[in-house]
């Protein structure tokens, strides 16, 4: 088995059929022996082929802030990146080692969670996975009782927020990695944890994979045939859910519930996991998934149940079962926009003031300056073709907008004129012809 940039170009290629062309690299950059071959091959990439050159890469690195040497762990990948010629970014995040999932699994999931909130349409996240974490995987979720899904192990690709999550090194085994590291004399960072056996993970790969190996020499090759397997009837049950969604007329961040209740109690996990899944959320227990079939569809209309798990929320609110990330912003922070592109917090998307629309804000309002701010009550907005103000609450119920939105609205001022509700709304006597779009993308569902 060999492993190079050539090769690595080759499972870009093939991954291109089902996500497209790139917009951006993103690589999650843990600076540990995996994610370095794969930084040092796509960079070498970008030096010999124009086509990799023209798409931009960006590696960002998670600390967990479990280690001591987090951040000694931090600035090696700094400066790692930089040798590549490789933008950087460090994300902190807070993992609850209480929660019942067990630490591995909390930690993972705040760290999908921070990669998320940093991706934009078009944008791929690479992992570097390969075929032995794909053997360790399997093997945990079959312990766990997991269904298809699970026992597919890791896939190769799929939909991550508003971009895609994909894994081109799972043919490739570690034995492969470390002798391309050697060639290449590259550095990496060892995190001392790996070799703690209390976790699943590392018991799996320190004890019964070894002995397995010792009997099947080929077990790698072999679980990840079962998984391929298993993925088959995982891809049957995704087309099924893809059929019911379509069905239902929706979007995956929420579900109507008149139409979902239509379907049998395995068609409604099947799409709840699908939607979830094609969300970028993490997918909840057999347990928590039960409850949100008898807690959250049947409640009251007027009720705002929730249900929560490391990663993901479902909240109802009228005839919608929304899906949500759990760690969205509380409030917007007040800021002055700076640029075209305004980033609102953890969940929350960004603004875009895009010139040139057919219409929108003046654009000497833009050039003068405007700030974002929370809502905090009373607020009002002269709407098109009106001669008076509304108050924003009135307007947002209304609208039915969500209630737990409402004061995670961005605001945008013009000195202390509100002339912008998001995208929802644009004050009337700050439009023109042509104007400055407002665009809010990678938001939560508001209706």
């Amino acid at each position: 088995m060999t492993f190079n940039p050539a090769r690595l170009a080759e499972q870009l290629g093939a991954l291109e059929k089902t996500a497209g062309r790139p917009r951006r690299y993103v690589i999650a950059f843990s600076g540990g022996l995996d994610s370095t071959v794969l930084l040092h091959a796509l960079a070498a990439l970008r030096e010999s082929e124009q086509r990799y050159a023209a798409v931009p890469v960006i590696a960002i690195h998670v600390d967990h802030g479990l280690q001591a040497d987090s951040l000694t762990w931090r600035d090696h990948c700094e400066q790692v990146a930089a040798g590549f010629a490789v933008e950087f970014r460090s994300l902190s995040v807070s993992v609850d080692l209480n929660v019942g999932s067990g630490p591995e699994a909390s930690a993972r999931d705040a760290r999908y969670a921070a990669l998320y909130g940093t991706l934009e349409d078009g944008d791929w996240l690479l992992s570097a996975h390969h075929r032995d974490d794909q053997a360790e995987t399997l093997l945990l979720n079959l312990i766990r009782g997991s269904g298809p899904a699970g026992v597919a192990g890791i896939g190769d690709v799929r939909r991550f927020g508003p971009g895609w999550l994909l894994r081109p090194m799972l043919n490739v085994d570690r034995e492969t990695l470390e002798r391309y590291a050697s060639l290449h004399e590259l550095r990496w960072v060892e995190d001392p944890s790996n070799a703690d056996r209390k976790f699943d993970r590392n018991f799996l790969r320190h004890e019964i994979l070894p002995k397995l190996a010792s009997r099947w020499p080929d077990i790698a090759a072999r679980l990840k045939r079962s998984a391929g397997h298993a993925g088959e009837a995982s891809q049957l049950l995704i087309e099924l859910a893809e059929l019911d969604l379509a069905a239902l007329g929706s979007r995956p961040e929420r579900l109507p519930l008149d139409h979902l209740a239509r379907l049998s109690r395995a068609r409604q996990r099947n799409l709840i996991r699908y939607a979830l899944r094609d969300l970028g959320l993490s997918t909840p227990t057999a347990a928590q998934l039960e409850r949100v079939l008898d807690e959250v569809i049947p409640a009251r209309v007027d009720a705002q149940p929730l249900v929560s798990w490391p990663g993901a929320s479902v909240r109802r609110y009228r005839n919608g079962l929304y899906l949500l990330p759990l760690n969205l912003a509380e409030a917007i922070e007040p800021a002055v926009v700076d640029g075209h592109v305004h980033e609102l917090g953890a969940g929350l998307g960004r603004l875009r003031l895009e010139p040139g629309a057919e219409s929108g804000l003046a654009e000497a309002l833009v050039d003068a300056g405007l700030s974002v701010r929370p809502r905090v009550g009373g607020e009002e907005i002269q709407l098109p073709g009106q001669t008076h103000t509304r108050k924003l609450k009135k307007l947002l119920q209304e609208e039915g907008v969500v209630p737990w939105m409402r004061d995670r609205l961005p605001l945008l001022y013009a000195g202390d004129r509100l002339v912008a509700v998001g995208d929802l709304w644009l004050s009337g006597d700050a439009i023109t012809r042509p104007g400055v779009a407002v665009r809010w993308t990678g938001r939560p569902a508001l209706h």
